[in-house]
């Protein structure tokens, strides 16, 4: 009797070969061919779930934005209901997910970047890419509106605007990270962290806005 295959999951299987082959040499790397050897399927097999190479790697992107999605939001789901005191420390977690702390983190945010700079150049990714970063910006915002509602933050904070500072510093302390691991261990990237919240608890909104009219 034929082995009954699950299409999206052979389809994800193949995602994951493109995620290795990336990971490991670059987006430039990441030809049908080199896929299907990683896969372990012959290049037609690679066809029958594919339209072409462009498909392949636009669900390949796809299949990282859900997953942090849902790495993330399984996680933010146990600042409910918690003190104040662990609101804060799941808080701090939950934004350490967006960091390269652990070789799974790591390899997402190589990944990202990877796809990120070939859609400057690849029409046929460039809309995948500014979705993927709206869902990625989307979770930054919404932990910092949690956070606030949990009474973590002050309750005047410019939720969408301290969202896009806090998603910078969360990208540029990745990407240094990932460029220089020695100077930037998971210790220091947690402090980092822990530093700029302590500034948000410190600084309400009244108060960036007296400072810009200064």
């Amino acid at each position: 009797m034929p082995k009954i295959v699950d299409p999206q999951e052979r389809r994800r299987m193949v995602a994951d070969a493109v995620h290795v082959v990336v990971t490991r040499n670059g987006l430039e790397a990441a030809s049908l061919r080199n896929v299907a050897e990683e896969a372990g399927l012959a290049i037609g097999s690679i066809r029958h779930y594919f339209t072409g190479h462009d498909e392949l790697l636009i669900f390949a992107l796809q299949e990282l934005g859900r997953r942090v999605s849902e790495r993330v939001w399984a996680h933010a789901e146990t600042i409910l209901g918690e003190a104040r005191a662990d609101r804060r420390r799941h808080t701090e977690d939950l934004l350490a997910e967006f960091l390269p702390l652990d070789a799974a983190r790591h390899d997402e945010l190589v990944l990202w970047h990877e796809f990120a700079m070939a859609a400057r150049t690849r029409p046929a990714l460039l809309a995948q890419a500014n979705e993927t970063h709206q869902i990625l910006q989307d979770l930054v915002i919404r932990t910092v509106r949690g956070a606030q509602a949990a009474g973590g933050l002050p309750a005047d904070l410019d939720v969408e605007v301290e969202g896009i500072r806090l998603r910078a510093l969360l990208d540029g302390l990745g990407m240094q990270a990932v460029l220089f691991p020695q100077r930037f261990p998971p210790e220091l990237q947690r402090e980092v962290i822990r530093r700029h919240l302590d500034s948000l608890v410190r600084t309400g909104a009244g108060d960036v806005r007296e400072e810009r009219q200064q």
